[in-house]
């Protein structure tokens, strides 16, 4: 069954010019798109997806890059959705990510990583609720989803 993740590319993936590098590499796995979304953070909307990291020491630093420009939030969906984009993304650090992963090959800082991507399906429903309404998110079938993902998965 298909399980829902929150990825959010981050303002330096699209000040870096990186938008379509990091979409392709999602597309070309296989992940359905269920929302895209192209918008400027709000301080609120970043304080919110990075409530766990509150009162921590790179908090404040957190917000500040999350509102510093544009991102582009959206929701995958595939099997295994969340721990599968977890693994192509990579290592929040960008120098302990591996070769092929987004962070290991365009990757510059821990804090510069270019994206963002859901650690469980629950605080993916979380982080999307912070970006999209319902109305936002498509439900649909591809023809192709039959030839990327296995029965069963």
């Amino acid at each position: 069954m298909f399980e829902r993740t929150f990825v959010l590319l981050k303002p330096d993936a699209l000040q870096r010019s990186l938008a379509g590098e990091i979409l392709s590499r999602l597309d070309r796995r296989g992940y359905r798109f269920v929302a895209l979304k192209l918008l400027q953070p709000t301080s609120e909307q970043a304080r919110a997806h990075y409530a766990e990291h509150a009162g921590k020491f790179f908090f404040d630093g957190l917000v500040e890059h999350l509102t510093s420009g544009p991102v582009l939030a959206m929701v995958l969906e595939a099997p295994n959705a969340v721990s599968s984009v977890r693994q192509l993304v990579g290592a929040t650090r960008p120098a302990e990510a591996a070769a092929g992963t987004i962070r290991g090959d365009l990757g510059q800082s821990p804090l510069r990583n270019l994206v963002h991507a859901a650690d469980s399906p629950e605080n993916a429903a979380l982080e999307l609720a912070i970006y999209f309404n319902q109305a936002d998110l498509l439900d649909y079938e591809r023809g192709s989803d039959r030839w990327i993902f296995e029965p069963g998965d």
